[in-house]
């Protein structure tokens, strides 16, 4: 086991690019070294939210092997605004263990109801296509961090 990600020498983690949502197969061992999608040629890993659309979202939720956090909002909702920094700063504090993502759930309305969506902003944790934890309401960047950490699957 490597000791800064418990996972065994040689594993490889299934990446989707937040460009163009191709899936990358990436060592683990080179996940911390700013890897490239094989596609596209873009950072895997850009050090903010990645906005997810219908298109990618299953890609990153359901395909890739990284943890995923939804930030479910809307552009109409002061809440969601206010929080948007916040979870931006999170996102490049939790890189590359943790994609965080947003979805604008005025523009994709199917998957915050197939998600119960009923408050913005939420929060869902997401590992392989299962929901972990989630969480409402406004939070600050080192709530966000904790709130993660505490709910990784280990």
């Amino acid at each position: 086991m490597t000791a800064d990600t418990g996972a065994t020498p040689g594993a490889v983690q299934i990446v989707a690019c937040p460009k163009d949502g191709a899936l990358n197969r990436v060592p683990v061992v080179r996940l911390d070294s700013s890897p490239k999608c094989g596609t596209c040629g873009h950072s895997l890993f850009k050090g903010g939210a990645v906005a997810l659309t219908a298109a990618t979202f299953d890609r990153h939720a359901l395909k890739a092997d990284i943890p995923l956090v939804i930030d479910f909002w809307a552009p109409w909702c002061g809440p969601c605004r206010t929080m948007s920094p916040n979870f931006e700063a999170a996102a490049a504090m939790l890189e590359p263990r943790v994609r965080l993502a947003k979805l604008d759930t005025e523009a994709q309305p199917a998957i915050a109801a197939r998600y119960g969506v009923r408050s913005i902003p939420s929060l869902i944790l997401i590992h392989k296509g299962l929901e972990i934890a989630r969480t409402s309401g406004v939070m600050p960047t080192a709530a966000i961090v904790a709130w993660v950490r505490q709910h990784l699957p280990s």
